[in-house]
Protein backbone atom coordinates (compact mmCIF):
# COMPACT_ATOMS: atom_id res chain seq x y z
CA UNK A 1 0.00 0.00 0.00
CA UNK A 2 1.73 3.56 -0.80
CA UNK A 3 1.78 6.40 1.45
CA UNK A 4 -1.12 8.17 -0.50
CA UNK A 5 -3.56 5.12 0.14
CA UNK A 6 -2.75 4.34 3.49
CA UNK A 7 -3.19 8.32 4.37
CA UNK A 8 -6.37 8.25 2.27
CA UNK A 9 -7.22 5.03 4.57
CA UNK A 10 -6.23 6.30 7.83
CA UNK A 11 -8.56 9.97 6.74
CA UNK A 12 -11.47 7.29 6.86
CA UNK A 13 -10.89 5.83 9.78
CA UNK A 14 -10.74 9.12 11.56
CA UNK A 15 -13.80 10.73 9.77
CA UNK A 16 -15.73 7.33 10.70
CA UNK A 17 -14.28 7.22 14.10
CA UNK A 18 -15.33 11.06 14.38
CA UNK A 19 -18.87 10.86 13.00
CA UNK A 20 -19.50 8.07 15.56
CA UNK A 21 -18.61 10.20 18.44
CA UNK A 22 -21.05 13.29 17.00
CA UNK A 23 -24.04 10.86 16.79
CA UNK A 24 -23.48 9.85 20.20
CA UNK A 25 -23.36 12.71 21.45
CA UNK A 26 -26.24 14.19 19.56
CA UNK A 27 -28.32 11.63 21.69
CA UNK A 28 -26.62 11.55 25.33
CA UNK A 29 -24.44 14.34 25.53
CA UNK A 30 -26.61 17.08 25.07
CA UNK A 31 -27.37 19.27 27.73
CA UNK A 32 -31.41 19.37 28.26
CA UNK A 33 -33.42 22.67 29.01
CA UNK A 34 -33.48 23.20 32.47
CA UNK A 35 -35.80 26.60 33.58
CA UNK A 36 -38.77 24.06 33.20
CA UNK A 37 -41.22 23.88 35.67
CA UNK A 38 -40.95 20.52 38.09
CA UNK A 39 -44.64 19.35 38.15
CA UNK A 40 -44.06 16.20 38.79
CA UNK A 41 -42.98 17.66 42.33
CA UNK A 42 -46.73 18.64 42.74
CA UNK A 43 -48.03 15.25 43.68
CA UNK A 44 -47.54 12.39 46.13
CA UNK A 45 -46.07 9.45 45.55
CA UNK A 46 -48.20 6.06 45.37
CA UNK A 47 -47.59 2.45 47.01
CA UNK A 48 -48.40 -0.39 45.21
CA UNK A 49 -50.62 -1.78 47.95
CA UNK A 50 -52.92 1.11 48.03
CA UNK A 51 -52.98 2.18 44.39
CA UNK A 52 -52.33 -0.74 41.83
CA UNK A 53 -53.62 -4.09 41.63
CA UNK A 54 -51.57 -7.11 39.13
CA UNK A 55 -52.41 -7.02 35.96
CA UNK A 56 -50.30 -10.23 34.46
CA UNK A 57 -47.80 -12.24 34.92
CA UNK A 58 -47.83 -11.50 38.77
CA UNK A 59 -45.13 -14.62 39.38
CA UNK A 60 -42.85 -12.16 37.78
CA UNK A 61 -43.50 -8.88 39.51
CA UNK A 62 -41.39 -7.78 42.68
CA UNK A 63 -43.07 -5.65 45.34
CA UNK A 64 -40.17 -3.87 46.96
CA UNK A 65 -40.05 -0.89 49.99
CA UNK A 66 -43.38 -1.27 51.13
CA UNK A 67 -44.91 -0.82 47.73
CA UNK A 68 -43.20 2.27 46.62
CA UNK A 69 -40.46 0.29 43.61
CA UNK A 70 -41.75 -1.96 41.23
CA UNK A 71 -39.53 -4.79 39.38
CA UNK A 72 -41.74 -5.68 36.37
CA UNK A 73 -39.72 -9.02 34.74
CA UNK A 74 -39.93 -10.79 30.93
CA UNK A 75 -38.68 -14.04 30.98
CA UNK A 76 -39.25 -17.33 29.01
CA UNK A 77 -42.42 -17.93 30.67
CA UNK A 78 -44.04 -14.50 30.50
CA UNK A 79 -44.28 -10.55 30.68
CA UNK A 80 -45.70 -8.85 33.43
CA UNK A 81 -47.59 -6.02 34.50
CA UNK A 82 -49.87 -3.90 37.12
CA UNK A 83 -52.57 -1.31 36.53
CA UNK A 84 -54.39 1.04 38.65
CA UNK A 85 -56.94 -0.11 40.73
CA UNK A 86 -59.65 3.07 39.62
CA UNK A 87 -60.43 4.81 36.31
CA UNK A 88 -60.13 8.41 35.61
CA UNK A 89 -61.66 10.76 33.72
CA UNK A 90 -58.75 13.15 32.58
CA UNK A 91 -55.39 13.39 35.31
CA UNK A 92 -52.28 13.70 35.53
CA UNK A 93 -50.18 10.42 35.38
CA UNK A 94 -46.35 10.06 35.94
CA UNK A 95 -43.78 7.48 36.77
CA UNK A 96 -39.86 7.17 37.16
CA UNK A 97 -38.71 4.27 35.43
CA UNK A 98 -35.53 2.33 34.60
CA UNK A 99 -34.77 0.12 32.11
CA UNK A 100 -33.26 -3.06 31.27
CA UNK A 101 -29.65 -2.71 30.67
CA UNK A 102 -28.65 -6.09 28.73
CA UNK A 103 -29.46 -6.50 25.12
CA UNK A 104 -32.72 -5.56 24.75
CA UNK A 105 -34.18 -6.14 21.47
CA UNK A 106 -37.67 -6.91 20.93
CA UNK A 107 -38.32 -6.08 24.46
CA UNK A 108 -41.31 -2.93 24.60
CA UNK A 109 -42.10 -1.71 28.22
CA UNK A 110 -45.11 0.50 28.54
CA UNK A 111 -46.43 2.93 30.57
CA UNK A 112 -49.73 4.00 29.48
CA UNK A 113 -53.81 4.58 29.91
CA UNK A 114 -56.08 2.32 28.80
CA UNK A 115 -59.90 1.45 28.92
CA UNK A 116 -59.46 -1.47 26.71
CA UNK A 117 -61.06 -4.13 29.51
CA UNK A 118 -64.49 -2.10 30.11
CA UNK A 119 -65.14 -0.48 25.98
CA UNK A 120 -63.38 -3.77 23.79
CA UNK A 121 -63.76 -2.28 20.54
CA UNK A 122 -63.91 1.43 20.83
CA UNK A 123 -61.62 1.75 23.37
CA UNK A 124 -59.24 4.36 24.02
CA UNK A 125 -55.36 4.80 24.78
CA UNK A 126 -52.39 7.44 25.37
CA UNK A 127 -49.45 5.46 25.21
CA UNK A 128 -45.78 5.99 25.95
CA UNK A 129 -43.91 2.87 24.80
CA UNK A 130 -40.10 2.44 25.41
CA UNK A 131 -38.60 -0.22 22.61
CA UNK A 132 -35.17 -2.22 23.21
CA UNK A 133 -32.32 -1.76 20.84
CA UNK A 134 -29.69 -4.75 19.90
CA UNK A 135 -27.00 -1.66 21.11
CA UNK A 136 -27.75 -0.70 25.04
CA UNK A 137 -27.85 2.81 24.64
CA UNK A 138 -30.34 3.45 21.78
CA UNK A 139 -33.98 2.78 23.65
CA UNK A 140 -36.40 4.89 21.68
CA UNK A 141 -39.67 6.79 22.88
CA UNK A 142 -43.00 6.19 21.30
CA UNK A 143 -45.69 8.26 22.01
CA UNK A 144 -49.42 7.23 20.44
CA UNK A 145 -52.96 8.27 21.26
CA UNK A 146 -56.39 6.00 20.09
CA UNK A 147 -59.57 7.42 20.57
CA UNK A 148 -62.90 5.74 20.23
CA UNK A 149 -61.42 2.71 19.17
CA UNK A 150 -59.47 4.44 16.40
CA UNK A 151 -56.64 1.68 16.10
CA UNK A 152 -56.89 1.87 12.35
CA UNK A 153 -54.61 5.14 12.67
CA UNK A 154 -51.80 4.63 14.35
CA UNK A 155 -50.16 8.80 15.41
CA UNK A 156 -47.17 7.29 16.40
CA UNK A 157 -44.34 9.83 17.17
CA UNK A 158 -40.72 8.43 17.92
CA UNK A 159 -37.74 9.83 19.63
CA UNK A 160 -34.28 8.90 20.59
CA UNK A 161 -33.49 10.08 23.89
CA UNK A 162 -30.88 12.68 25.18
CA UNK A 163 -29.53 9.61 28.04
CA UNK A 164 -28.83 6.35 28.93
CA UNK A 165 -32.47 5.42 30.20
CA UNK A 166 -31.02 1.81 31.62
CA UNK A 167 -28.79 3.84 33.98
CA UNK A 168 -30.64 5.85 36.45
CA UNK A 169 -34.13 6.49 36.49
CA UNK A 170 -36.00 8.77 34.57
CA UNK A 171 -39.63 10.57 34.37
CA UNK A 172 -41.78 9.79 32.33
CA UNK A 173 -45.62 11.62 32.24
CA UNK A 174 -48.68 11.81 30.81
CA UNK A 175 -50.95 14.81 30.93
CA UNK A 176 -54.50 14.16 30.17
CA UNK A 177 -57.53 16.97 30.30
CA UNK A 178 -60.14 18.98 27.80
CA UNK A 179 -57.81 20.77 26.33
CA UNK A 180 -54.67 18.58 25.11
CA UNK A 181 -52.79 15.39 25.48
CA UNK A 182 -48.96 16.61 26.38
CA UNK A 183 -46.80 13.61 27.01
CA UNK A 184 -43.18 14.63 29.20
CA UNK A 185 -40.07 12.84 29.76
CA UNK A 186 -37.90 14.97 33.26
CA UNK A 187 -40.44 17.34 33.11
CA UNK A 188 -39.45 18.55 29.35
CA UNK A 189 -42.49 18.26 27.04
CA UNK A 190 -42.04 16.36 24.10
CA UNK A 191 -45.08 16.19 22.13
CA UNK A 192 -48.89 17.71 22.59
CA UNK A 193 -51.77 16.56 21.09
CA UNK A 194 -54.71 19.70 21.29
CA UNK A 195 -58.43 18.61 21.63
CA UNK A 196 -59.04 20.27 18.55
CA UNK A 197 -62.01 20.07 15.88
CA UNK A 198 -59.73 17.95 13.80
CA UNK A 199 -58.83 15.38 16.41
CA UNK A 200 -62.36 15.69 18.24
CA UNK A 201 -63.71 11.96 17.12
CA UNK A 202 -59.95 10.36 17.93
CA UNK A 203 -59.67 12.16 21.15
CA UNK A 204 -59.61 10.00 24.28
CA UNK A 205 -62.75 11.09 26.19
CA UNK A 206 -63.41 7.98 28.33
CA UNK A 207 -62.39 7.24 31.52
CA UNK A 208 -59.26 5.18 31.37
CA UNK A 209 -57.26 3.18 34.00
CA UNK A 210 -53.16 3.46 34.19
CA UNK A 211 -50.75 0.75 32.89
CA UNK A 212 -47.09 -0.03 33.58
CA UNK A 213 -45.98 -3.27 31.49
CA UNK A 214 -43.27 -5.16 30.18
CA UNK A 215 -43.93 -8.00 27.33
CA UNK A 216 -42.11 -9.50 24.17
CA UNK A 217 -42.69 -7.12 21.11
CA UNK A 218 -40.39 -9.30 18.84
CA UNK A 219 -42.94 -8.89 15.86
CA UNK A 220 -42.52 -5.18 15.64
CA UNK A 221 -40.76 -3.56 18.17
CA UNK A 222 -37.14 -3.29 16.77
CA UNK A 223 -36.62 -2.33 13.26
CA UNK A 224 -39.89 -3.45 12.31
CA UNK A 225 -39.54 -7.25 14.08
CA UNK A 226 -36.10 -7.33 12.61
CA UNK A 227 -34.47 -8.16 15.91
CA UNK A 228 -36.76 -10.26 17.76
CA UNK A 229 -36.36 -10.81 21.76
CA UNK A 230 -32.99 -12.83 22.33
CA UNK A 231 -33.83 -14.75 26.05
CA UNK A 232 -30.12 -15.68 26.66
CA UNK A 233 -30.03 -12.20 27.68
CA UNK A 234 -32.67 -12.67 29.96
CA UNK A 235 -34.43 -11.78 32.65
CA UNK A 236 -35.30 -8.15 31.49
CA UNK A 237 -35.92 -5.79 34.19
CA UNK A 238 -37.73 -2.68 34.44
CA UNK A 239 -38.13 -0.84 37.67
CA UNK A 240 -40.96 1.09 38.42
CA UNK A 241 -41.00 4.06 42.16
CA UNK A 242 -42.29 7.31 42.25
CA UNK A 243 -45.65 6.58 41.06
CA UNK A 244 -48.11 9.74 40.59
CA UNK A 245 -51.67 9.61 39.76
CA UNK A 246 -54.09 12.60 40.65
CA UNK A 247 -57.37 13.74 38.54
CA UNK A 248 -61.02 12.65 38.21
CA UNK A 249 -61.55 9.24 39.60
CA UNK A 250 -64.24 7.62 38.06
CA UNK A 251 -67.06 5.72 39.76
CA UNK A 252 -67.62 2.46 37.98
CA UNK A 253 -71.01 1.42 40.01
CA UNK A 254 -72.79 4.69 38.72
CA UNK A 255 -70.86 5.66 35.55
CA UNK A 256 -72.13 9.50 35.38
CA UNK A 257 -70.43 9.99 38.66
CA UNK A 258 -66.85 11.35 39.08
CA UNK A 259 -64.57 12.46 41.77
CA UNK A 260 -63.41 15.77 40.58
CA UNK A 261 -63.33 17.81 44.21
CA UNK A 262 -60.15 19.58 43.91
CA UNK A 263 -56.99 17.13 45.03
CA UNK A 264 -59.45 14.79 45.15
CA UNK A 265 -59.49 14.95 49.22
CA UNK A 266 -55.50 14.63 49.21
CA UNK A 267 -54.17 16.44 51.92
CA UNK A 268 -50.31 15.95 50.68
CA UNK A 269 -51.11 17.62 47.41
CA UNK A 270 -51.00 21.63 47.86
CA UNK A 271 -54.32 23.41 47.94
CA UNK A 272 -54.99 25.40 44.67
CA UNK A 273 -52.88 22.72 42.59
CA UNK A 274 -55.91 21.56 40.32
CA UNK A 275 -54.44 18.76 37.40
CA UNK A 276 -57.58 19.28 34.94
CA UNK A 277 -58.04 22.98 34.68
CA UNK A 278 -54.89 24.40 36.59
CA UNK A 279 -53.18 26.46 34.44
CA UNK A 280 -49.65 24.91 34.70
CA UNK A 281 -51.53 21.97 32.76
CA UNK A 282 -53.74 23.15 30.37
CA UNK A 283 -51.50 25.23 27.77
CA UNK A 284 -48.04 24.97 28.14
CA UNK A 285 -45.44 27.67 29.13
CA UNK A 286 -43.04 29.83 27.18
CA UNK A 287 -40.94 27.71 28.42
CA UNK A 288 -42.18 24.26 27.57
CA UNK A 289 -42.87 25.37 24.17
CA UNK A 290 -39.47 25.85 23.89
CA UNK A 291 -38.03 23.08 25.92
CA UNK A 292 -40.39 20.56 23.35
CA UNK A 293 -39.12 22.11 20.33
CA UNK A 294 -35.55 21.20 21.76
CA UNK A 295 -36.39 17.74 21.98
CA UNK A 296 -38.62 17.52 18.83
CA UNK A 297 -35.59 19.53 16.65
CA UNK A 298 -33.08 17.06 17.79
CA UNK A 299 -34.52 13.76 18.91
CA UNK A 300 -37.56 13.51 17.00
CA UNK A 301 -36.99 10.79 14.13
CA UNK A 302 -40.45 9.64 12.67
CA UNK A 303 -43.62 11.66 12.98
CA UNK A 304 -46.88 9.83 11.32
CA UNK A 305 -48.12 12.78 10.02
CA UNK A 306 -44.67 12.92 7.84
CA UNK A 307 -45.31 9.29 6.62
CA UNK A 308 -46.83 10.01 3.09
CA UNK A 309 -46.01 6.48 2.60
CA UNK A 310 -47.95 5.23 5.04
CA UNK A 311 -50.98 7.73 3.99
CA UNK A 312 -52.16 8.27 0.55
CA UNK A 313 -54.10 11.34 2.46
CA UNK A 314 -52.53 12.52 5.99
CA UNK A 315 -55.01 12.17 8.96
CA UNK A 316 -56.74 15.75 9.25
CA UNK A 317 -54.98 16.98 12.42
CA UNK A 318 -51.57 16.90 10.47
CA UNK A 319 -52.75 19.33 8.19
Amino acid sequence: MTMSLKYNFFLLILISFCFSITTHSLQHDLTPPNNLQHLTNLFPHLSFNKSFSYFFGSQNIQILDNGSYINLILNKVSGSGFKSLDMYYYGFFSASIKLPSTYSAGVVVAFYMSNSEVYPKKHDEIDIELLGHEKRKEWVLQTNVYGDGSVSTGREEKFYLWFDPSQQFHEYTIIWNPHHIVFMVDNIPVREVNHSEAMSTAYPSKPMSMYSTIWDGSDWATHGGKKPVNYNFAPFIASFKEMEMEGCVWNQSNSSNYNCSNNNGDHSVPMGINPIEGEQFVKLSEEQKMGMKWVRDKFMFYSYCKDLNRFKILPPECK
